[in-house]
This record gives structure tokens, sequence and C-alpha cells, in this order.
């Protein structure tokens, strides 16, 4: 029982076929979602940075304009009354929240939070017209401080930079949070996105699906016509086909019908012909019949061709080797009885050729006859599946072996010629192979020979696969 394709599976058939249309489709897909989300995750983070950074700055702000009240209205030489505006970490040992008051002439600091425990804080001047400055600095411990700044002019000339500052550290981990957090729901999506455009793009391609389906049960002859509702984008593709193959069909048929006309045309005429000649004593009367026989064996010759081109269905066609080759041992052995003939079939049964069944069954009989023929008691088939001859074709190779003498280069040309023979000893008419030879090449296959393990001659037929 074959196993039914887990999804999983299904998924890598369709991300592993590289010049599969549903891989690009898939994968056009996901990466251009890949780089949407990429780009939507970073512009929401800094959209929330910016967001967070005004709302820190305000806060800051707040401290600040508090604490430059404070300073305003302080006796000049003492510290400002400011009570950390409800903030307790001003108070606290380097706890990253800090004010400082600096005389902007002198540069020396008036006054510092407690939180400072002696340290500075290296900030640059603020602008003397009044306006606020903020950014980052490096804080007293390794981590980073957020500030603003601001120059303050009271009475009697004096200048004064109000500054303070806040731990960044806590607002990096909040917007490292928020990133984390956006970026991990932007792969869910993604994942969720991805399974729904592979489902999109098997479900958009499944009337091509059943299209091959259809086509391929018409090349095993299962079937005539695409059929099936079709969506209308592809329909007229379906009817173009059918029309070709209606198309296919008829030329067929007229090619059996010329080729049955032009045998009774040519063959009665040669008849009558050599039925005269032979009539006639005399070197003339032989010399007619002679070239009426050869005449007669080029007509049968091309006819028998022209027979096959006729028959052979380029649509449709499909027969199955092993099926052949077990038929025609089980004939052998009966013709061959008397020899105890040693006959051996291997190969799988599901394979198919693109070849008419009755002229497989001619080939592979004439193969074996052979092999039995000029062997001397084993016989050897097989059929496998055989890499494509260049032109990206699954091919079929079928192997015949034999015991025998085996043949040369020169003679395996020999032999492939019409009436030729090299054992006039064995009974036959020299057509075996050349009959295979000339069914191969209307199939568009190939035939090879070579020295066969078994110490005669492996003859090597391949056809399409179907």
């Amino acid at each position: 029982m074959a196993e039914t394709p887990t999804l999983a599976g299904r998924l890598a058939s369709v991300l592993t076929a590289e010049r599969s249309l549903a891989f690009r489709l898939v994968v056009s897909a996901v990466a251009w979602s890949a780089v949407s989300l990429a780009v939507a995750g970073l512009l929401l983070t800094q959209l929330y940075r910016d967001s967070l950074e005004r709302a820190f700055d305000a806060r800051l702000a707040v401290y600040q304009k508090t604490l430059a009240g404070a300073v305003a209205v302080a006796p000049e030489g003492e510290p400002p009354a400011f009570d950390n505006a409800g903030e307790p970490r001003f108070n606290l040992p380097l706890s990253g929240w800090y004010w400082m008051v600096r005389d902007a002439r002198t540069g020396q600091v008036t006054a510092a939070s407690r939180s400072l425990f002696g340290e500075l804080l290296d900030v640059a001047e603020p602008p003397p017209d009044g306006s606020v400055i903020g950014g980052y600095v490096p804080g007293p411990l390794s981590y980073e401080l957020r500030l603003v700044a601001q120059r303050v002019r009271l009475i009697g000339d004096r200048n004064l930079d109000v500054i303070v500052a806040g731990n960044a550290d806590e607002l990096k981990a909040d917007i490292a949070s928020f990133r984390n957090r956006v970026f991990a729901t932007l792969i869910v999506f993604a994942v969720g996105l991805v399974l729904a455009t592979i489902l999109q793009v098997r479900l958009g391609l499944r009337p091509l699906t059943t299209m091959r389906d259809n086509l391929k049960a018409i090349r095993e002859g299962q079937a005539t016509r695409l059929s099936g509702g079709l969506p209308r984008e592809i329909a007229p593709l379906a009817e173009e086909l059918n029309a070709l193959i209606e198309t296919n069909g008829a030329i067929v048929e007229r090619a059996r019908g010329h080729v049955g006309n032009l045998a009774h045309a040519l063959k009665t005429p040669l008849s009558v012909m050599l039925n005269e000649a032979r009539a006639e004593n005399g070197p003339l009367g032989a010399k007619v019949a002679d070239l009426v026989g050869v005449m007669r064996s080029e007509v049968d010759r091309y006819l028998d061709r022209a027979r096959m081109a006729a028959e052979r269905r380029v649509v449709g066609a499909a027969a199955e080797p092993r099926r052949a080759i077990d038929g025609v041992a089980a004939v052998l052995r009966r013709a061959y009885a008397d020899r105890d003939l040693a006959i051996e079939t291997t190969g799988p049964a599901d394979l198919k050729v693109r070849v008419e069944r009755r002229d497989l069954d001619e080939l592979v009989g004439n193969l074996m006859d052979n092999a039995a023929k000029f062997g001397r008691g084993t016989v050897r088939a097989s059929v496998e599946a055989a890499p494509d001859d260049g032109s990206a074709r699954p091919m079929v190779a079928i192997m015949v072996e034999d015991d025998g003498p085996g043949l040369t280069e020169a003679e395996a040309k020999v032999v492939l010629a019409r009436g030729r023979r090299l054992d006039e000893s064995v009974p036959g008419s020299g057509l075996g192979l050349s009959i295979v030879d000339e069914l191969v090449e209307a199939y568009g296959g190939r035939i090879g020979f070579s020295a066969s393990d078994l110490g005669g001659l492996k003859v090597t037929v391949r056809l399409p696969q179907s």
C-alpha cells in the first residue's frame, strides 16, 4: 500500500523543486514578505524609540525647569532649594539619575545631586541663547545617560548651566524589549504568511496539476481527451490541446489509409510484371524478374517503415517491456524445448515505454529470437530505467544477451542491413535486426551492441519512457 504523503513531505517537494513554478512563486512571495516585515519591524521600533525618547526628554525637561526655577530664586553662593521633584533616585549614590549646576563662566560646579557622589558629568556648554539641548553622554559608571541642559541667565549677569540626566540603560532596555516583542510577533506572522502562501500557490496551481494528470492519462493510453472543469484562464489551452490530439489522430488515420492505398497500387503491378518476366524464357526475363524482386523488396521495406511511422501514435502510445519479455520467453521455451534453453528475465513490471504494444512485441521478439538462435543455450533479457540521452528525456533500456559467438564492430553494422545474415546455417530471413533498427529509429530510440558477460552478444535498446 502506497504511503500517503505528509504535509511536511509535500512542502519539502515544493521547496526543493528548483525549476518548479510553485517554488518560484513561494520563494518570491517569501522573499518580499521577509523584506517587508523586516522593514516594518525596524520602522515600528524606530517610531517607538522616538516616542519613548520624547517622553523621557519631557520628563527630564520637567526636572530641569524645576531645578532652573530653584536656582533662579536661590541667594548667590547658596545651593538651590531643590526637593528632587519627587524623584528619590537623585539622592541615591550613583543611581543613574543626576542633576548639576555649573557656572558658565568658570566651569565650576556650584551644586550637584547627592547621587553624583563626588563625580562630575562631562557635558558640553549649552547655547548662550537659553535653548535646551539633549543627547546621550557617558555616566560615572558603565551605563549611559540621557540629559537635557540649558543656560540660565540670572540677575547680576550671572550665567549658570542647569543639567539634569537620567539612566538611558532603562530607556534602551525598554526599547530592546519592545523590539524583541515586535520581531517575535512578526516572525510568527511570517510563518503563518508563508504557510498561507504555499497553500494559496498549491490551490492556485491545482488546475495545472489536474491538466498534467490528464495529459499523463492520454500519453499512457487511458484517455483520449483532456477532461474536467478548468478555470477560464487555462480552459482555452485545454481546448487547443484537445484540438491538437484530434488533429494528430486524424493525421494517423490518413497516413494509414495512404499506406494501404500505396501498398495496393504498387504490389499488384509488380506482381504482374514478375509473373510476365518469369513467363519469358531468356536473359531479359530473368533480368527483369531480378529487378522486380529488388523493387518488391525495397517497396516492402519502405512500406513497412511507412506503416510503423503511421501507426506510431505520438500521443497515447504505452507498453510494458517486462510484459513483452515474459511473453516472448514463454513462447521461446516452447519453441526450443528440444534445446533445454535457459532464459532469464529481470526488471520492474511497472516501467513503460512510448511504443505501440504490437511494435514492442515485435522488437523484443526479434532480439530474443536471435539470441536463442545464435546462442549456446542461455538468454538473458532485462529492462531498467536509464539516464536520459542528453535531451532531458527519461529512457528505458531493454537488454538482451546470449552466450553465443558475439559480433565484431564491423559485423554489427552488417547485421543491421535488411536481409544481410552472417550465419547462413541458421534458418531465417535476415530481417530481424533490420526491423528492430527501424522500429527503434521510428520511436526516437537508439540501439547498441557490446560484449555480454555471458560470453556472447549484448544488444541494448533505449526507448523513451512513458
